[in-house]
């Protein structure tokens, strides 16, 4: 019984340095993926026809929201809540660019993103590529979407990914907020802010 008592107070001294040392690095309330290995850029055209890629927003928190202008519900509630994130963040948000890339650029027109992203918030950018890109694009962010037939050609729908990716001002991933989350994205984004 004794030569227990050794090792299990060494097991009791290695649980509790890993608990001290937990990084001390932020608390967020939504997913953390600091760290991950994907989404670590991407090359789009905004509403505007200028071309950017993520260093282009260097020195600001960028949220990226894939989806699409026809979308019936999650699309424009993500974007009503985006705006609101915004006008929780007073002066703040000047520091945060929202990026709605469009899943269906077929539909999604410059001049249709140009009408419908900024009617949200007019510091909002809407973002679009060919359809190969878009693709390899929604793959390297591991974004799923499929189009659901409709009554006519032009007439679908897409199911997709309702989630919200998040870099901070030095351009790394770091949340993956999902759609029913933004109500906390908020404070979230004052804490990337924060330690930049």
């Amino acid at each position: 019984m004794w030569p227990r008592i050794p090792a299990l107070l060494a097991a009791l001294c290695v649980a509790a340095l890993l608990g001290a040392c937990d990084g001390g690095g932020p608390k967020f309330r939504n997913v953390d993926i600091t760290g991950a290995d994907y989404a670590k850029d991407f090359a789009l055209t905004d509403h505007n026809g200028k071309a950017r890629t993520l260093a282009d927003f260097r020195g600001k928190a960028v949220v990226v929201f894939f989806g699409f202008t026809r979308c019936p519900d999650v699309c424009p509630t993500t974007m009503v809540e985006l705006k609101q994130v915004m006008a929780k963040l007073g002066a703040d948000a000047d520091r945060v660019q929202v990026l709605f890339v469009t899943l269906d650029p077929e539909r999604d027109t410059p001049a249709v993103l140009s009408q419908y992203v900024p009617a949200f918030d007019p510091r909002f950018l809407g973002m679009y590529t060919d359809p190969a890109s878009t693709l390899k694009t929604a793959k390297d962010f591991k974004v799923y979407f499929e189009k659901r037939a409709g009554s006519s050609p032009q007439d679908y729908t897409l199911d997709h990914t309702a989630a919200s990716f998040v870099y901070d001002p030095s351009g790394r991933l770091r949340l993956y907020v999902k759609h029913d989350q933004l109500a906390t994205l908020a404070e979230d984004l004052r804490t990337l802010l924060a330690g930049s």
